[in-house]
Formats: C-alpha cells, structure tokens, sequence
C-alpha cells in the first residue's frame, strides 16, 4: 500500500478495523490516521467500503474486529459522546418532512440540549448562510434535491462540530451550489481548524479541498497520501506541453533534452510534449528556448489532477485482480 501520511498527532485513528455484512467483507483491516484540521477524501467505486467506514467512525456500526479512535473517544463504547462532538451528512438527506425546514433544525438543536434562545440563533444563521431563509417555513417534502441536501448539512453544522462527516455531500445540488457546498468544506478545515471526512463520487469537488486522498478496493484501503505525492509514485515527472507554433526541429528536442530535470521530450504537432522533474525544471527549459532565439508561443504544465490519480490507481487494481 502508498503511504503518505503527514506528521503529527491524529485526531482519527483505526487500527485493523473490519466490518463485514451476512459474510460479504464490506471494510477489511483498515489502518488509517486523519489529522485534526484535515480534508480527507475517501474514494472508491460503490461497495468500497466508504459508507460502513463512516458509520463505524461515527458510532453507528460497531466493527467484527479492530478498533478506532475519533477525538479520544472508541466510537463502539462512547458513540453518544463521539456524536456531540461529530456531524454527520449522509447521501440521504434524512429529514424529517413532516416538518418545515426551520422545524427540523430547530428539532435537532432541542435535541442537542440547547436553550429556546440559542437554538433559535444557531438554526437563523444556518438557515442563512445555505441562502434557505426564503423557504425556512416550508414543509421540506416539497423540497428538490439541492434544497434538502442544503438543510442536512445546515443541520450537520449546526453544533459547530469538530470533526465533520460528509458521504456524497455535494450529490442532487447544481454547479453553483455544488461550489458554495465545498468552499464551505475548505473554509471549515482552513479558518476553524475542523477535520472532514468527504466520502464522495465527485473527484473534482473533492480535489479542490482535500488535503490527501485514501483509496479504498473491495473493503481495503489500498493508498493514501498527499496527491502530488500519490502522482509521483504512480509517474515519473510533470507533463507539459510547449506550443513553438508548428514542428519541431531534432535539434531543438535535443536542446530541451539537454536541461537538467528534463525526463523525457517528443515532437508534436506544434511544438514539443515534455516531461519535467519539477516546476522549477520548466522555468530552465523557458529560459533556454528563448535565449537561444526560440520562440515560445505558450507552454502548459499538466500535474495530475486527483481524477488522474484516482483512475490510474483504479487501473492497476483491476489489473491485478486480473
């Protein structure tokens, strides 16, 4: 397995964690370590292993074997006191809709032990800031999608949790929603130093906020790491295209051949396809072409985007199952 993990004390930990359902291994021997203040994406094909995960952690399955750790709490013993201090948004958005939309925020911050006052506080400034205020007295049977996914996760955030988990958080909304939903993952991570947990289909979303990605197949967590990290095991380099405004000549690839860090050059239909040690290596690269009195037209670096990394990974699996 890749292993990438960043320094420092986790706040999640497991240790040979397993659950299995009517003999099917839904999660097997999981080994993991989240850090406090971290976006961690878990990733995999349906069946992987993501959701059982995220109910073990919080407290809601108890695991055959193994254990873990959630903010110094075993989520099988104390799950209510992992629960305080936990929110939860599951693919489904759970709501009650019999109940308004305010009706259910506010049932959840009752529940949660707050005053009539403060509750009715906290479940405002939700409302407002997922732009909900115009249907907040709405029965959310009626709601879209978009809408109900906007009042469970108002009310996954509604204690201000220390460690966030989200399964499918962004599925059913629209681009601009889809957008707001993740900033918002981000500024909890950056500005209030909360850990998240986004268990996601939605690779690009998940790359724009997530600090490592882990890759669970069939039940086992199979990477994880930083993706630049992740990329570098599974490539060597950084592509890169330069645009020289038609075919290359042999002795201009050799010339970009010649710069230290270049790994590898080949002739295109406007310039030249390059792989590249580092960023740095690509300035040098620049710099030679131009001082030579080469034109230089454009030239794009390609690092590898978690969707990338997450297919290629992916890949290789299914090849050795094969």
């Amino acid at each position: 397995m890749i292993d990438a993990a960043p320094p420092g004390g986790p706040c999640i930990s497991t240790h040979a964690l397993s659950r299995s359902f009517d003999g099917r291994v839904a999660v097997d021997g999981l080994d993991l370590d989240v850090q406090p203040g971290e976006v961690l994406a878990l990733l995999g094909p349906n069946g992987a292993g993501k959701t059982t995960t995220v109910r073990m952690l919080n407290g809601v399955l108890r695991p055959d074997r193994g254990h873990a750790v959630v903010l110094g709490l075993d989520p099988s013993v104390d799950g209510d006191e992992v629960r305080r201090l936990t929110g939860v948004l599951t693919e489904t958005a759970g709501l009650d809709d019999r109940l308004t939309a305010r009706e259910n925020l506010e049932y959840t911050a009752r529940m949660r032990g707050y005053a009539p006052r403060e509750a009715r506080t906290r479940v405002n400034h939700q409302l407002e800031q997922f732009a909900m205020l115009d249907v907040a007295d709405s029965r959310t049977v009626g709601f879209s999608t978009g809408q109900r996914k906007r009042v469970a996760l108002a009310r996954a955030l509604l204690h201000d949790p220390q460690v966030l988990f989200l399964d499918e958080p962004t599925s059913g909304l629209d681009p601009a929603a889809t957008r707001e939903v993740t900033d918002l993952i981000g500024m909890l991570a950056r500005e209030r130093g909360r850990t998240v947990i986004l268990a996601t289909h939605f690779l690009g979303e998940a790359g724009r906020v997530a600090d490592r990605m882990a890759v669970l197949d069939h039940g086992r967590l199979r990477a994880i790491g930083r993706p630049a990290d992740l990329a570098a095991e599974l490539w060597d380099g950084i592509s890169a295209d330069i645009d020289l405004g038609g075919p290359v000549a042999h002795t201009v690839l050799e010339l970009i051949g010649s710069v230290d860090g270049v790994l590898r050059q080949e002739a295109r239909a406007t310039g030249a396809t390059i792989a590249v040690r580092d960023r740095a290596t690509m300035a040098r690269v620049l710099a030679t072409l131009t001082g030579r009195g080469i034109d230089v037209f454009g030239a794009t670096m390609r690092e590898a985007s978690m969707e990338d990394i997450y297919f290629a990974l992916e890949s290789n699996f299914a090849a050795e199952r094969s």
